[in-house]
């Protein structure tokens, strides 16, 4: 099996991941890597900022680069699922041909390439900037040498691929361990129907259902709708709130990284919900349903979810900022006070409903665009 140039662009999403979370890795663990050993030389009324610092790269890291590599995790089995249902046919054929799960699954691995070039952008950039880094976490009467850490490179360029690599392989055997004529057919799991439950009774309902059932049958794509929203909000929030704690740059490139990851993983999940409900649209059309039924009945049920997310992300900025203020850099004076950002989260939210619709604008335009005759032709 050859992964094709056009499959291969699909896994952009985990690429643009990998690149946040090793770029913001890279400045902060290089950075307490070198500032560790001077514990010595640091003046007694500087300590408090030592050790905040020292703080503040460990809580940076393992929130930042923990929950982004979990993301990541999540994207490549997404992709893989995605990839193997999609190319039901040629791996069941390959399978019937006497191609073994586990020699089928081999190729799979090449998907943490796209770990590795995310890896590698972010980690030389992260170097890039690390003068500038270095300036701004600065303490007075301390000079902090920039080194190159070998551990660094394998940690967050060659071993992430390595894993992600491995995560693919099993995720896609045990997809591939299936029969041929059962991958062939690519059947799914159907919901099973209650006995007792009541009928349709009208069309209201029979729209009501639909949405239901679409956001129950892409779990997946809901937390990537989930987590989109989630991005945007804490890292808007967040960006808006560190300009008057801090210096102005890390609260932009706090808030480019959070619209960056909140946009790949919108269009994303949005793509790949539009084509597995395009059958479902199609036949709706056809049946004399307007456009805007159509739309409510694909992207309604993501609402809730859309404002569990954002909701989520204000309580998250707003809960690691009060934790980094009022308790990491408590004892150092010149931290001004942080309290909630009423007028952010506001701006945040008009921004956000303003983001959500016109990304759902673009998406109804490809939604009209879908016919019978092309789902049909696919089948």
């Amino acid at each position: 099996m050859i992964i094709s140039a056009k499959s291969a662009l699909k896994l952009i999403g985990i690429t643009i991941v990998c690149f946040c979370a090793v770029f913001v890795c890279t400045f902060f663990l290089n950075f307490y890597l070198d500032i560790l050993p001077l514990r010595s030389k640091v003046a007694e009324l500087m300590l408090p900022l030592y050790d905040a610092q020292l703080a503040t790269a460990q809580m940076c890291c393992s929130v930042t680069g923990g929950v982004l590599a979990l993301i990541a995790g999540v994207m490549v089995i997404f992709y893989v699922t995605l990839y193997v249902d999609e190319h039901s046919k040629e791996l069941g054929t390959l399978k019937a041909l006497g191609y073994s799960a586990a020699r089928l699954a081999l190729s799979f691995a090449a998907f943490g390439l796209s770990a590795l070039i995310g890896c590698a952008l972010g980690y030389g950039l992260g170097h890039a900037i690390m003068p500038s880094v270095y300036e701004w976490l600065t303490i007075e009467g301390l000079t902090v040498e920039i080194h190159y850490h070998v551990s660094l490179l394998f940690a967050l360029v060659i071993a992430p691929p390595i894993l992600f690599g491995i995560v693919a392989y099993v995720c896609a055997y045990v997809k591939l361990k299936k029969p041929a004529l059962e991958i062939l057919k690519n059947k799914r799991k159907e919901r099973k129907v209650k006995a007792n439950a009541k009928p349709i009774k009208n069309k209201n309902s029979f729209l009501k259902e639909i949405s239901i059932k679409t956001v129950s049958a892409n779990k997946l794509l809901t937390f990537f709708v989930t987590f989109s929203c989630f991005c945007f909000s804490a890292m808007v929030q967040m960006g808006a709130s560190m300009e008057s704690l801090v210096d102005g740059t890390m609260g932009w490139m706090i808030l480019a990284i959070g619209l960056v990851l909140a946009i790949t993983s919108a269009f994303m999940a949005l793509t790949s919900l539009v084509r597995n409900a395009s059958k479902s649209i199609a036949m709706m059309k056809t049946f004399g349903y307007s456009l805007g039924k159509c739309v409510t009945s694909v992207f309604v049920g993501f609402i809730p979810f859309a404002l569990l997310g954002f909701a989520v992300g204000t309580g998250y900025q707003y809960g690691l900022l009060y934790l980094m203020v009022n308790l990491i850099f408590k004892d150092v004076g010149e931290i001004p006070n942080y309290s909630f950002n009423v007028g952010a989260m506001f701006i945040t939210l008009a921004a956000f409903i303003m983001c959500y619709a016109a990304i759902t604008a673009f998406y109804v335009a490809k939604i009209n665009k879908v016919s019978v005759k092309e789902i049909m032709l696919e089948n």
